[in-house]
């Protein structure tokens, strides 16, 4: 059924067009942005420019004139908004008061523009200096026991920067590293590095160039990376075929109209980008997959009982490939009967899908979270390995692995230390250049460290960037329990909600955006940053800072660590904080292969690759070659279904990036106005005796004795197949238990929430 004939599909239009350039207008005229801002898009992601702050999409080397894309151009005019929120407005507020305000109102206050502390007598941050502020909390860390301290990394920070506060961690004494990748894309680098040995996706931008389909698995452009849709419209164009599977029927993967394309403007033809599009129940994937992987076989029984080539590509999987055979048997022996009703998708879809991979010599696999948070997340990519090396499309051009990333920087914090794996660290060679002992036990991932904040075990929370509290599960639990420790210290641009949890002793420090002037004692510096595809970028601010008050984000680390750690002559923070290519020096000896001159290559057009073994189809795992898996379940959600169940998948809208909420506007999926939703198809609906606009509450079902409860949602009308409930990010986090996670990398899995649907008392 078209969407045309479905009025239970909610939209206004396609992806991009005037609605793009509507949405960018109304942020920039909302937050005051100056004429200068224009300057900065225009140098946004282009060789020697500005990196986009948003998502983590490649950088092209030959870009467009404008290349940057709707979200992309909201972070930027956000970060550079004429609000500010000054002591002023604090000496206004309590904290207590302001707990109360929604997200949005709390960030359009505008950027913080001096040190603060939290003072308890009058339950306001007040002004310090920054002397008195890094005195503070040095204090604070002195007095604790390292193990107790987590280091929280929100993704967006340098590279330069993310270097420094790994080093900090371990010369304190701690690998408590998590980053919000632990939230999101962790199933990806322990699931691909299982199967694979690589943590990282395959592609690099080009392979889009050359791919014949590209099968497509839980995420959205139109709202998570506009800017692959230019890219995915020139594959179409030229004959590619894109096979999505996604719960949610969203306008980015179904069309699109150029904005840099006068005659798609002119006329508002779009292009169609799905030549399938499956919606997938929540947690089918697994499933779905084994499906294709069924028919894929049978395709290929079929050519070689009729004397033809096979479909399979034999001599790939001899000589790369460990497992084959007990793979096979479990995807012969797996009954199309339960295929189709866990997956939600019928037997003949799931086999035209099959036949498009089987006719398609290079293919790409792209997904995004909603493959990824579940249960057994880690299983479904290892399920989408299985299907990818079937034609050996690992590891040649135009084919490969392409996990979409999120922050900006997220893929690359982790390359250059930040992780709680010291296995994943070069500790060492660290050891060896800083003349030290780093500490070499596992440190804390997220959901370890909110275990650790509920428990009383971790007593203080250093977070550079982000708005942790607000982003994980169980936040009813969590926020009392989080204000129970030590210290919490903040490092940020704007107020979020997390700055109002905060421990005996805070600290809320702010800092230059990435688009700023960044002027050292050795002059104005550059930061790196890296892309999903392992390129690596540098980037220059020109803008002058919202404050003269406002450090960079290495300066706070470098501050913090001076305070808190002893002299050593090898600990040169003001020297490395005076010139960030010392810095860079640095990470170019911890990591020779990949970030060799380092300095000289860092403005190369279209980034430097740092490489990637599996691309070129050397494994680096347990046994030497890529792993085919064996499913151990269907159904990735962990929790099945019952009676009266639903299973809640939380969405972002276009008007938001993360937990930044920009705008109360979900032009793609045609819903406005209040995030207080529940997203429900209409004979659902009339099961539940619902109709639209009712008010109702929905209340966890995990099983565990926690009361978990989101009140007030309207019920609204969409397409969403039968049980699946959507409902939006970040609202609906009290709903996820922190103890429903990924089974190997500890993601929560918000993508298959189990709940049910009270309705208000009449």
């Amino acid at each position: 059924m078209s969407d045309e004939q479905d009025p239970s599909i909610q939209h206004e239009g396609p992806a991009g067009g005037w609605g793009s350039l509507k949405g960018m207008g109304q942020v920039f005229a909302r937050e005051l942005s100056s004429p200068a801002v224009l300057e900065t898009l225009m140098r946004q992601n282009k060789a020697e420019g500005y990196m986009c702050s948003s998502c983590a999409w490649g950088k092209p080397t030959h870009p467009h004139t404008f290349e940057f894309c709707e979200n992309g151009a909201k972070a930027t005019i956000w970060d550079l908004t004429r609000d500010r929120c000054t002591p002023e407005f604090f000496a206004r507020h309590t904290v207590t008061e302001l707990r109360d305000w929604a997200d949005y109102d709390l960030e359009m206050q505008g950027r913080l523009t001096e040190p603060m502390r939290y003072d308890a007598a009058s339950d306001t941050y007040v002004p310090c200096s920054w002397e008195q502020a890094f005195t503070g909390i040095a204090t604070e860390l002195k007095a604790l026991d390292p193990k107790s301290v987590v280091f929280y990394a929100s993704g967006k920070a340098s590279l330069e920067t993310s270097y420094l506060y790994a080093l900090f961690a371990r010369f304190y004494g701690h690998n408590n590293l998590p980053d919000s990748s632990n939230m999101c894309h962790e199933t990806t680098s322990v699931g691909l590095k299982k199967v694979i040995g690589s943590p990282v996706g395959t592609c690099v931008m080009e392979d889009f160039e050359h791919c014949d389909a590209i099968f497509y698995f839980g995420q959205n452009p139109g709202t998570n990376s506009p800017r692959f849709l230019h890219p995915l419209q020139e594959a179409v164009r030229r004959g590619c075929k894109i096979i999505v599977f996604n719960p949610v029927r969203e306008q980015g993967l179904v069309r699109f109209v150029n904005p840099q394309n006068v005659g798609q403007m002119l006329t508002g033809k779009a292009t169609e980008l799905a030549h399938m599009y499956l919606q997938v129940k929540p947690g089918g994937d697994i499933a779905a997959l084994t499906g294709l992987c069924k028919h894929v076989l049978a395709l290929d029984d079929a050519a070689r009982e009729a004397g033809k080539e096979g479909v399979l590509e034999r001599d790939f999987i001899a000589q790369h490939t460990h497992g084959f055979d007990d793979f096979v048997k479990t995807a012969r022996d797996t009954g199309w009967d339960q295929i189709e009703q866990v997956s939600g998708l019928a037997r003949a879809d799931l086999e035209a899908a099959a036949e498009v991979y089987a006719q398609a010599k290079n293919v790409i696999g792209v997904y995004g979270m909603g493959l990824t948070q579940h249960v057994h997340g880690s299983q479904s990519i290892g399920m989408l390995v299985n299907l990818m090396l079937m034609r050996g499309n690992i590891g040649r051009q135009g084919a490969g692995m392409s996990p979409v990333r999120g922050h900006s920087n997220v893929q690359g914090q982790r390359t250059v230390g930040i992780s709680e794996k010291p296995e994943l660290v070069p500790l060492d060679k660290l050891a060896q250049m800083f003349d030290f002992e780093p500490p070499r036990d596992t440190g804390l991932t997220t959901v370890d460290a909110c275990e650790g904040i509920k428990q009383g075990t971790v007593k203080g929370f250093v977070s550079l960037g982000g708005n942790f509290v607000r982003a994980i599960p169980d936040r009813d639990v969590m926020e009392p329990a989080w204000r129970q420790q030590a210290l919490t210290v903040y490092i940020a641009t704007k107020l979020n909600r997390s700055h109002l949890v905060h421990g005996h002793a805070s600290y809320l420090l702010p800092c230059l955006v990435r688009a700023e002037e960044d002027l050292q004692a050795g002059g104005p510096q550059s930061v790196t940053i890296e892309d999903s595809f392992s390129h690596i970028y540098g980037s220059t601010g020109k803008r002058k800072p919202a404050d003269e008050h406002l450090l960079s984000e290495l300066a706070i680390v470098a501050g913090i660590a001076k305070a808190t750690l002893p002299a050593h002559p090898k600990w040169r923070w003001d020297d490395w904080t005076a010139d960030y290519g010392l810095v860079r020096e640095l990470i170019a000896q911890t990591y020779p292969d990949d970030f060799h001159d380092f300095n000289a290559r860092m403005f190369q057009p279209g980034g430097f690759y740092r490489g990637n073994p599996a691309r070129e189809r050397d494994w680096k795992t347990d046994s030497g070659k890529a792993e085919f898996t064996n499913p151990t379940v269907m159904s990735s959600l962990g929790i099945g279904d019952a009676p009266g169940r639903y299973h809640l998948i939380t969405m972002r809208s276009n008007d938001q990036f993360n937990t930044t909420i920009y705008g109360h506007s979900d032009r793609l999926r045609g819903l406005e106005g209040s995030r207080q939703i529940l997203l429900i198809n209409p004979t659902e609906m009339q099961r539940a005796g619902l109709k639209e606009g009712d008010v109702v509450s929905l209340v966890g079902d995990a099983g565990d004795e926690v009361v978990r409860q989101v009140d007030d949602l309207t019920v609204t009308a969409f397409n969403l197949p039968d049980g699946c409930l959507g409902g939006y990010y970040p609202e609906m986090n009290p709903l996820v238990p922190l103890w429903l996670h990924d089974k190997a990398s500890k993601t929560p899995a918000s993508k298959g929430v189990p709940v049910r649907i009270v309705k208000r008392a009449a």
